[in-house]
C-alpha cells in the first residue's frame, strides 16, 4: 500500500506531499491544475522511462519519493532478494530525474537500474488510465489480460510451456542453419574436414619437431660426438699424463704451506674448487662415452617422422605448433558452417521430442486458458450487472493459431451489449461509456486475484453519467475495500463516495506557475461538489444537493 508520495521540481509542481490510507481517495480540481501530473511522477516513480521535460523550469533535477507499506508477497521479495535489496515491511522507491538525461532509482537506498524499478513497481501498484482502454480495443493483447487473470499454478504452467517453446525455437533455428550452411558451403565444409582428418592423422604433439631434430642431429653426427668426448676425457685423465692428478698434486702441496700466508689459503682453496669441478666432469664423460650408442634403427624412424611432419607443415604452418593453431581455427569454422557441435541426427531426433513435449504442453495451457476463460467471463458478466449492463453478454472466444510464446491458439473478447444480438469483437461493438464499465468490471474482477493493493484510477469514468456514474462509483469504492484506490475523476458521484478528498489548484502570478495540494475538510468537500453541480455561482440548492449526495454515499 502506498503511504506517502513526495514530489518535487517536477513540472508545474514545485513541492508536494501527499498521505494516503486505505479506502477510497480522490483527487479533484480543475483541468490542467496537475491532477495527470501527479500520476505521470507516480508513473515515473515506478519504472516508466522519463525525459528532461518533466524537470521544473530553472531546476536542476526532478525527485519523487514513494514510501510503501508491503505485506507477504515471496514474488517481490524474490526480486528484491535477487538485487541485494533488504526485505522488511516498508519499502521506499526514490527517483531523481536530472538535466542532462540521467537518472538515478533507489530502493531502500539500493541503487537500482530501470528494469529493476519495473519488476519491482508491477507488485506495488496498478495504474489504470486511458492506455489501458487503448490496449483493450486491441485483440492481440487479450491473451495476456486473460492469463493475468490465472493463479500462481496457470502461471507456472504457462512459463514451462514457454521455456520449452524457447528451447524448440532456438534448437530449430540451429537445425535450419545448420542444414542451409551444409548446401552451401558444401565445398568448403568438404575441404575442412579433409584437412582436419589429414591433420588429426598425423596426430601431431607440440614441439615435437623440434626435438626430433635435435634428435637426427645427434645421431648424424654420432662419430664426431663420441670423438670428441674421448679426446676431452683422456686429457683429463689417461694412464701417461693425468691433468687431474697433476691438480690433486698441486692442491696437496699448496695445503701444506697455506697456513704461512693468506694468499697461499686462498689459491689452496681455488685449486680445489677447481680439482672438484673437474672430476665431476672427468665422471659426467666418462659416463657419456660409456652410454653412448649409434641406433640405426632410431634414426630410420626419426626420419619418417620427420618426413610426414616436414609433409604437414609445408601445407598447414611453418611448424608442429603452427599446423595445431591452424587445425583449432578450422575446427572452430567448420563447427560454425555446420551450426552445431552436435551430430545433425542427434539435434534432430531432440528436436523432434522438443516437438512432442511442446505440443503436450500447448494442450494442457489450452485447456486451463479455457477453464480460466469460464470464470473470468462469469466474474466479467457480473460485474457488468453492476455496472447497469446486465444484459450484455462478455465471451472469450478462442480461435487455432500457429505456435508462439502465448500458446497455439487466439484469444479474443467479444460482447453482445443488448439481448438477441450476436456477440461481436469488442473493438467493433463497445462505444466510450462501455469501454469505461467493461475496464472497470474487469479491473473488478482481477483486483479480487492481484497482489497488488494500491490501484490507480486516471479518470475512469469519462463518458458517463446519472445512475451509471453512480454505478460505477460504487464499483470503485468497492474495489478500495480489498485494499486502496487513488481516482482522478470530475464526477459528483464518484468524488462524494470516496473516503478522503485532496484539491489540486494551481496558482500563478508575473513569473511562476505552481500547483498545491490540500486534503479537504467536510464543509470544504460539500463546496467543490456543490461547485460541479452548478458551476461556478454556488447556490444553496447546489450545496444541500451536495450534501444530501455526501450523506448518500456515506458507506
Amino acid at each position: 500500500m502506498l503511504l506517502e508520495i513526495s514530489i518535487k521540481n517536477f513540472a508545474i509542481i514545485k513541492e508536494i506531499s501527499l498521505n494516503f490510507e486505505t479506502g477510497m481517495t480522490v483527487l479533484t480540481g480543475e483541468t490542467g491544475a496537475g491532477k495527470s501530473i501527479i500520476i505521470d511522477a507516480m508513473n515515473m516513480m515506478l519504472g516508466s522511462r522519463a525525459s528532461t521535460d518533466v524537470i521544473r523550469h530553472g531546476s536542476p533535477k526532478a525527485e519523487i519519493e514513494g514510501f510503501f507499506s508491503v505485506g507477504n508477497n515471496p514474488h517481490l521479495e524474490a526480486i528484491l532478494l535477487e538485487n541485494g535489496i533488504e526485505v522488511s515491511d516498508e519499502l521506499i522507491i526514490r527517483r531523481e530525474i536530472f538535466q542532462n538525461g540521467r537518472s538515478i532509482s533507489r530502493v531502500n537506498g539500493q541503487m537500482v537500474n530501470l528494469s529493476t524499478l519495473k519488476a519491482i513497481g508491477q507488485f506495488l501498484v496498478d495504474i489504470h488510465g486511458q492506455h489501458d482502454q487503448e490496449e483493450l480495443m486491441r485483440p492481440q493483447h487479450h491473451i495476456r489480460m486473460l492469463d493475468a487473470f490465472g493463479d500462481a499454478t496457470f502461471q507456472q504452467l504457462k512459463t514451462d510451456y514457454q521455456m520449452l517453446f524457447d528451447r524448440y525455437k532456438s534448437l530449430r533455428r540451429q537445425v535450419l542453419d545448420k542444414q542451409k550452411n551444409v548446401k552451401e558451403n558444401q565445398a568448403r565444409i568438404e575441404m575442412l574436414d579433409y584437412q582436419m582428418a589429414e591433420i588429426e592423422a598425423a596426430n601431431l604433439q607440440s614441439g615435437e619437431d623440434t626435438s626430433l631434430q635435435q634428435q637426427r642431429e645427434r645421431l648424424m653426427n654420432h662419430k664426431l660426438i663420441a670423438d670428441t668426448l674421448a679426446n676431452a676425457y683422456v686429457m683429463l685423465d689417461n694412464e701417461d699424463f693425468s691433468s687431474l692428478s697433476n691438480i690433486r698434486s698441486a692442491m696437496n702441496d699448496l695445503q701444506t704451506i697455506e697456513e704461512y700466508d693468506t694468499d697461499y689459503k686462498e689459491i689452496a682453496g681455488s685449486l680445489g674448487e677447481s680439482y672438484y669441478i673437474l672430476e665431476d666432469v672427468t665422471k659426467r664423460l666418462g659416463d657419456l662415452i660409456d652410454g653412448l650408442d649409434f641406433d640405426a634403427g632410431l634414426l630410420n624412424r626419426i626420419e619418417a617422422r620427420l618426413d610426414v611432419i616436414n609433409t604437414i607443415t609445408r601445407k598447414y604452418g611453418g611448424s608442429v605448433d603452427d599446423v595445431l593453431t591452424y587445425f583449432g581455427n578450422i575446427s572452430k569454422e567448420y563447427s560454425l558452417l555446420t551450426g552445431s557441435d552436435l551430430p545433425s541426427d542427434d539435434m534432430e531426433k531432440e528436436l523432434k521430442d522438443l516437438e512432442q513435449r511442446l505440443i503436450s504442453a500447448a494442450e494442457s495451457l489450452s485447456q486451463k486458458r479455457h477453464e480460466l476463460a469460464q470464470i473470468l467471463s462469469k466474474d466479467i458478466k457480473q460485474e457488468l450487472k453492476d455496472l447497469y449492463m446486465e444484459k450484455a453478454d462478455f465471451q472469450v472466444v478462442f480461435t487455432p493459431g500457429k505456435f508462439s510464446r502465448e500458446g497455439n491458439e487466439q484469444v479474443a473478447f467479444y460482447i453482445a451489449t443488448n439481448p438477441g444480438e450476436e456477440a461481436k469483437p469488442l473493438v467493433k461493438v463497445a462505444s466510450g461509456g462501455e469501454l469505461s464499465r467493461l475496464m472497470l468490471a474487469i479491473k473488478s474482477a482481477f483486483s479480487r486475484r492481484d497482489d497488488k493493493t494500491s490501484i490507480v484510477f486516471d479518470e475512469v469514468d469519462t463518458g458517463v453519467s446519472g445512475r451509471v456514474a453512480q454505478a460505477i462509483a460504487q464499483k470503485i469504492h468497492k474495489i478500495a475495500r480489498n485494499g486502496q484506490v487513488l481516482a482522478i475523476s470530475h464526477l459528483p458521484q464518484v468524488i462524494a463516495i470516496s473516503d478522503y478528498q485532496y484539491f489540486i489548484e494551481k496558482q500563478s502570478d508575473d513569473t511562476t506557475t505552481v500547483s498545491t495540494v490540500r486534503l479537504l475538510t467536510d464543509d470544504e468537500r460539500i463546496e467543490e461538489i456543490a461547485k460541479m453541480l452548478a458551476g461556478q455561482e454556488v447556490t444553496a440548492t447546489a450545496r444541500q444537493q451536495a450534501k444530501e449526495l455526501l450523506q448518500k454515499s456515506d458507506p
